[in-house]
């Protein structure tokens, strides 16, 4: 296979590139040559003579019979073959050695597309392990994808990837689960979604107890904001498919959840949510990071390369001082609450918008006799700044200070441990980051549930200290104090690289 067409510099993907679309067709004509589900070798009979002569008795052939036996020969592909589909026209990637094309499958894929088409040209096997709950059901759905295999001289997996650690990490997932930790306690997430209402209950409780002036109102807003924050974390359990054995329910009660108790749609969450999981901090792949450039330059390396750009969109050696006023405050009641219904009004995501809409009706119908509209209004908007500070600062803690680069296709391993840290374990941590700070476990296993993080954490230490890897873990101030720490350093490099390179 020839060296990959380049598409010219701006050439958009939906524009025409003969010389991509030479090679498109190439590797159409090759895959269509051996099909799965059609033989790539078919016997025909020669044709018979005339009605009422004798047919001369024909000697089987033994290599035919054995080749309609084994079925279709498979079509091999090396890994230069697979990286070259990675684009706008063409994408494949590999999972179990098999290959799979999956240009037109990404507009169908249920997790989203762009979560998938972060692997494209990739091998994505342990990704797959680590997002599906049920693998044997979804390998059905994906055999009309397969196109070939790896060719056996071919490595399971490129060599931008640690054999040796991979291979390791693979026997951890394995004796996690004989040892029954990615079975959920039903008992736990009830009782979390219990307090959970509880608080609520209380919240309202506290204005028609004591009134409305200025001290129960504000506790009634704690109350609240804590509903919202604990509500979010436990939105994100059934979201990862972490609480119930089938996905079935856990999409059930995430739309529960976030949908009613939260007022936001489920499906603008997984669009975000698993691509920050599959590529975490990395450049153009991870939409928690979308901030840089255009508010914050974040990481010591795409620092320098903006500086040494010359680009400036923000006075980013000033970003540790202005992060207090667009960060934590802003995020949730100046973006978030106008994005997701322009999201799930431009995405048709009609179910979406009916929960969040029951939301909305019983917020108000539970607050406005108690409170006018005014002050519900006032109410409303100040449990969104207390929610907007309590989720930036817990989500940040964990992945601004880490390694933030490009996609550099390191293994599965090394690209959650050098994009995560964790917060040190506590009842009012593990309560208040909606464990949270076990950020490392999580990554590594995304549908494990939350209680048996601490659990598995000793066997990724030892993972680590075998293979000289990093593994942070701080107190809950410091990890909060790292990511202004971090803001100053990366605004400094910038500056640095702007005057200088």
């Amino acid at each position: 296979m020839g060296t990959r067409a380049a598409r010219p510099a701006g050439l958009p993907c939906g524009a025409e590139n003969p010389a991509r679309r030479r090679l498109a067709l190439g590797a159409r004509q090759q895959i269509h040559s051996w099909s799965p589900r059609t033989p790539s070798t078919r016997l025909t009979a020669p044709a018979g003579p005339a009605r009422g002569v004798a047919r001369p008795a024909m000697a089987p052939d033994p290599v035919a019979a054995e080749t309609a036996a084994q079925g279709p020969t498979p079509r091999y592909f090396t890994w230069d073959e697979v990286a070259q589909r990675s684009g706008c026209e063409e994408r494949w990637l590999v999972i179990d050695r098999k290959v799979y094309n999956i240009s037109e499958f990404t507009r169908r894929h249920p997790g989203g597309s762009r979560v998938i088409s972060h692997y494209a040209g990739q091998d994505a096997t342990d990704p797959f392990v680590a997002f599906h709950i049920n693998k044997g059901l979804v390998k059905k759905y994906m055999n009309s994808l397969l196109i070939g295999e790896l060719s056996p001289e071919q490595p399971s997996f490129e060599p931008t990837k640690n054999k040796e650690l991979t291979d390791e990490f693979r026997e951890l997932r394995a004796t996690v689960e004989r040892m029954g930790l990615m079975k959920a306690n039903h008992v736990f997430f009830l009782l979390y979604l219990l307090h959970i209402l509880l608080l609520d209950g209380a919240a309202w409780l506290t204005l028609w107890v004591f009134g409305t002036s200025f001290l129960p109102f504000l506790l009634c807003a704690v109350l609240l904001s804590a509903v919202q924050a604990q509500a979010g974390w436990l939105q994100h359990d059934f979201g990862h498919l972490s609480v119930f054995s089938t996905s079935k329910w856990n999409h059930l009660l995430h739309h529960f959840v976030i949908g009613h108790l939260k007022g936001a749609p489920a499906s603008w969450w997984n669009h975000m949510h698993f691509q920050h999981h599959a590529k975490p901090n990395c450049f153009r792949k991870d939409p928690d990071i979308n901030m840089h450039p255009f508010f914050f330059a974040l990481g010591k390396i795409l620092s320098v390369e903006l500086g040494k750009q010359k680009k400036k969109y923000m006075p980013y050696n000033h970003q540790h001082k202005y992060f207090f006023l667009i960060g934590p405050p802003a995020l949730l009641p100046l973006y978030f609450q106008w994005y997701i219904f322009y999201f799930v009004i431009q995405r048709k995501k009609w179910v979406d918008l009916a929960w969040m809409i029951t939301f909305y009706v019983r917020f108000f119908l539970t607050y406005v006799p108690l409170l006018g509209l005014k002050a519900f209004l006032g109410l409303f908007f100040i449990v969104r700044f207390l929610e907007s500070n309590w989720f930036v600062w817990v989500t940040q803690m964990n992945h601004i200070p880490m390694h933030i680069d490009h996609d550099r296709n390191m293994d599965w391993v090394s690209t959650q441990l050098q994009a995560t840290c964790n917060v040190h374990k506590s009842a009012f941590n593990d309560w208040f980051s909606g464990h949270l700070n076990f950020q490392i476990e999580h990554h590594l296993f995304p549908t494990m549930p939350r209680h048996n993080y601490h659990k598995v954490a000793p066997l990724v230490q030892s993972l680590c200290a075998k293979h000289g890897i990093e593994y942070q873990s701080k107190p809950l101030l410091s990890a909060f104090a790292d990511i202004i720490h971090s803001l100053k350093e990366s605004g400094q490099l910038w500056l640095d690289a702007y005057l200088h390179q």
